[in-house]
């Protein structure tokens, strides 16, 4: 996308949508509806195309940076039946900071009570804190969609059953783009189909399949 592998810093997936930012083409575009069943908007989030790194979303919702315009706000409230959300914190980053499905949300251990609430309310799943690998930015280290988690390989035996039970979902340890242990930043996934970056191995593609 864009020339760079790291698809996912680009884009969000959920099993009711997808975001992607403009400039792409129509062909691929419509390689992503084929590959995610899913409406695909265009759209640059805060006039940036770093839709998966600013937010974070689940089939009930999305959760966005205070600084979002109104007017982004307000063309995904009428092209989404969903929860549109603002949180107001220094904090911007929320794809990096939450890793949420349509079964439950783990956040990071650095956002306020308040926040939290917040995140809860726009994405109405269980929302608890931790970490995954020992990082704080668990949507950095780990992919979920409803049918499964791809994480960090340093992720323990704890933090991997933690997390399956919050999301109600199988945990698949990999890497993607040739060995990048952050996994979000190549890969955009729901439970329909994923897309990859382009250095992305026959071995991380195995890895990628046994959680769809």
């Amino acid at each position: 996308m864009f020339g760079s592998p790291n698809i996912g810093i680009f884009s969000l997936a959920t099993d009711k949508f997808a975001i992607v930012p403009i400039g792409l083409t129509q062909r691929k575009i419509e390689r992503i509806k084929n590959v995610l069943k899913v409406k695909v908007l265009s759209l640059d989030l805060a006039e940036s195309k770093l839709a998966g790194v600013l937010a974070a979303a689940n089939s009930n919702g999305i959760v966005l940076p205070h600084y979002v315009s109104d007017e982004d706000v307000n063309f995904l409230k009428k092209s989404l039946d969903i929860n549109v959300g603002r949180v107001e914190s220094r904090k911007t980053a929320f794809g990096n900071l939450i890793l949420a499905n349509d079964y439950g949300a783990l956040v990071s251990p650095i956002l306020t009570k308040r926040e939290v609430a917040m995140i809860k309310d726009i994405l109405d799943v269980e929302v608890l804190t931790g970490k995954l690998a020992g990082f704080p930015y668990v949507g950095s280290v780990a992919a979920a969609s409803n049918k499964g988690i791809l994480a960090h390989p340093n992720i323990s035996e704890e933090e991997k059953e933690f997390v399956s039970n919050l999301l109600k979902a199988p945990v698949s340890i990999g890497t993607v783009n040739s060995g990048v242990y952050f996994v979000s930043s190549g890969v955009v996934i729901n439970s329909y189909g994923a897309l990859v970056g382009s250095l992305t191995t026959g071995p991380e593609l195995m890895a990628i399949s046994a959680i769809l």
